[in-house]
């Protein structure tokens, strides 16, 4: 009976050993972390990966604690001129959770791929591959339309509407300007001298100085009598 005791207890011991083996191989001593790329406005508290950034920083979750990780970016295709050149690297030392983020990063636009090296790893390190696109400000259009559209070419719009070329034509009757009241409060119609006196008035000067001449002749004939 004690022979089956122990055997069982062998067997049972060996059970369990080999249900434990698979999760001790799923998430070894020093490897069970991760490491994600996050656009610079995200909070650290997100562990969704954002591939697609402008500047940008490294959050590490899940590592041993008080870990050291160096890493390093390289350029890569189709963007990169030379694949595999490393671009940024640092280091970090991750807190008693295993959590560590990097500083903001940037670099210009294109497409990298991120190799986190770390103490107590297992095979290859960890990576990570993104884009970086910031886009650029002098590409985009201009938002203020123009004042007004031309209908001619090379023709410059204006911003106050143009002006009639000239005024409604008078008509035929009204045509002659009227004429201004002469100074001695007489008509501007009537027909003016070139010294601007009435012809009316010099016409019955003109009688006076006649009448006044033919009584002088007058008297002077009947004296010689």
């Amino acid at each position: 009976m004690r022979t089956l005791t122990s055997s069982g207890a062998l067997v049972a011991a060996a059970a369990l050993s080999l249900l434990a083996a698979p999760s001790a191989l799923a998430t070894p001593p020093g490897d069970n972390g991760t490491v994600k790329i996050h656009d610079a406005k995200t909070g650290e508290e997100l562990r969704k990966n954002e591939p697609h950034v402008c500047s940008f920083y490294l959050d590490a979750f899940g590592f041993d604690a008080r870990q050291q990780v160096d890493w390093h970016i390289e350029a890569w295709a189709p963007t990169a001129d030379v694949k595999g050149e490393t671009v940024q690297s640092g280091s970090l030392t991750l807190d008693g959770d295993g959590h560590g983020r990097t500083t903001d990063l940037g670099l210009p636009d294109g497409h990298y791929k991120l190799f986190w090296n770390f103490d107590g790893e297992h095979g290859r390190a960890k990576h990570k591959v993104f884009w970086t696109d910031c886009g650029s400000e002098d590409s985009k259009p201009d938002d203020k339309p123009s004042a007004t559209v031309s209908d001619k070419p090379g023709e410059q719009p204006s911003e106050q509407p143009s002006t009639p070329a000239a005024t409604a034509t008078t008509a035929a009757g009204d045509s002659k300007p009227s004429a201004a009241p002469s100074a001695d409060g007489t008509s501007g119609d009537l027909a003016e001298t070139g010294n601007g006196a009435p012809i009316g008035i010099l016409a019955t000067l003109a009688a006076a100085l006649v009448a006044g001449g033919y009584l002088l002749a007058r008297r002077r004939t009947a004296q010689r009598h």
